[in-house]
């Protein structure tokens, strides 16, 4: 299920980003524009801290014994 939604995220960052581009470049709209890309970059953000595998807390609990 994880997976699923991480990829439905990366599918969003995606079109925000290239409708944000699309709005700099065709619309002339800077505003929404970069507001769009900054939406995207945070959405690629979460999913790259989501992604990263952590040590798992057993680990951490018998390496400090």
């Amino acid at each position: 299920m994880a997976a699923t939604i991480l990829s439905i995220l990366m599918l969003a960052g995606v079109l925000l980003t290239s409708g944000g581009i699309y709005a700099l470049v065709k619309k002339r709209d800077r505003k929404r524009g970069i507001l769009m890309i900054a939406a995207g970059i945070v959405i690629f953000a979460n999913v790259a801290i989501s992604a990263i595998p952590g040590p798992d807390l057993p680990v951490l609990e018998n390496s400090s014994r």
